[in-house]
This record gives C-alpha cells, sequence and structure tokens, in this order.
C-alpha cells in the first residue's frame, strides 16, 4: 500500500520529466545542430555553470537555448525574489512548454535569437546583464554567427559580468578569446558527453 501511494506521488513528476526527455530527444533528431546532445545536461554540468554566479549581486540573468528548462528551473531555484531572468528560444516548442511548465513572475521567455539580446533587453526595458548564460552550440554555427553573438553578449553585460559558455568542444574557444579579456576554461567529465565551461569576463 505505501509502495503504491509512493508511486502514485511520483507519478506526475515521473510523466512531466518522461515528456522532457521525450521533447528534447524528438527535437535533437530532427535537429542536431541546434542541441548539440541527445540528452538535457546533468545535475553536475548544471551545478559546474551555477556555481559560478554571484547570486547575492545578480539582478538580471539571460540563458540562451534553454531547451527544456533544465538549467532555468535551477536559476530560478537560486535566484533573489527581485531577480529578473529572460530566456532566449529560437524553437517555438521549447518556449511553449517552458512558458507552460514554469510559471513565475520573475521568469521572461522570448522567442527569438541570441544575437538580438540587446534589442530583447531593450524591450523589456532592462539593463545591462549580470550573467549571460549560453548552451547553444555555439562551435557548430558559422564563424560570423558565433562572433555576432558574442558580440552582442559582450556588449550586454554590465563592467563586472560573465558570459557562462557549456559546450560539447572547443571550436569556439578561439572567438571567446578574441573578444574577452579574460576566458577561464574548465571541463566537467561527469556530464554525457563531457563537457566545457567557459567563464568569460571584461577584464
Amino acid at each position: 500500500m505505501e509502495a503504491e501511494a509512493a508511486r502514485a506521488t511520483r507519478g506526475p513528476e515521473a510523466r512531466s520529466r518522461a515528456a522532457e526527455l521525450l521533447l528534447f530527444a524528438g527535437n535533437f533528431l530532427r535537429d542536431p545542430y541546434m542541441l548539440g546532445s541527445l540528452i538535457p545536461s546533468s545535475r553536475f554540468l548544471v551545478d559546474a555553470v551555477l556555481d559560478r554566479v554571484d547570486w547575492s549581486r545578480a539582478r538580471c540573468i539571460v540563458e540562451y537555448g534553454p531547451g527544456v528548462g533544465t538549467f532555468t528551473a535551477e536559476i530560478l531555484r537560486r535566484m533573489r525574489p527581485d531577480a529578473r531572468l529572460v530566456v532566449i528560444e529560437t524553437n517555438p516548442e521549447f518556449v511553449q512548454f517552458i512558458s507552460a511548465s514554469m510559471p513565475d513572475h520573475r521568469l521572461r521567455v522570448e522567442h527569438g535569437s541570441a544575437a538580438d539580446v540587446q534589442r530583447i533587453l531593450k524591450k523589456l526595458a532592462l539593463g545591462r546583464a549580470d550573467y549571460v548564460i549560453s548552451g547553444i552550440p555555439l562551435g557548430s554555427m558559422p564563424r560570423s554567427l558565433q562572433t555576432a553573438i558574442t558580440v552582442a553578449s559582450r556588449d550586454v553585460l554590465d563592467a563586472k559580468g560573465q558570459f557562462l559558455v557549456y559546450q560539447f568542444t572547443a571550436r569556439v574557444l578561439p572567438v571567446l578569446r578574441q573578444l574577452f579579456t579574460g576566458v577561464e576554461r574548465a571541463r566537467e567529465w561527469r556530464n554525457i558527453p563531457p563537457a566545457q565551461v567557459f567563464v568569460c569576463t571584461h577584464a
């Protein structure tokens, strides 16, 4: 009886997780170029990226390519009550999924390109971002688009802001080093596949 009750309690959560995985995998099979991985990021990668954030000062956070919201949910859990999170996603299915599954007044879901981050923040009457977190496969994009997104991200950051990038290759590293004064590189081997994390700063 207790086991049945426990299964019943876990039911909605398990179904929600299954829905996330199916949605993510389906979109990966249709367009692997835009996702880069068949499964969402692990908790190890989420922690490796988000542990870099100074949550006490972060008032405006931008996330590129939230997918099914693996990072988004944890950012909302950690960030201040008065902070704002803007997620930018090109896939309308992911936009709809996050909008429906994460009702939070601090969250704004935008259907668009990361290259338009400055225009989007201006439209929302938000100032510069403290952190821009990117999981989109920059290294797989044409060099011109890598540069455009990286320049836009750099220019929208506060003077003490950081561009936090996680990738499965180091192909974007030359562009990051060209456009940011400081680029710190780390690896998260426990993710599947292993990931690289780049912390980019103005100084």
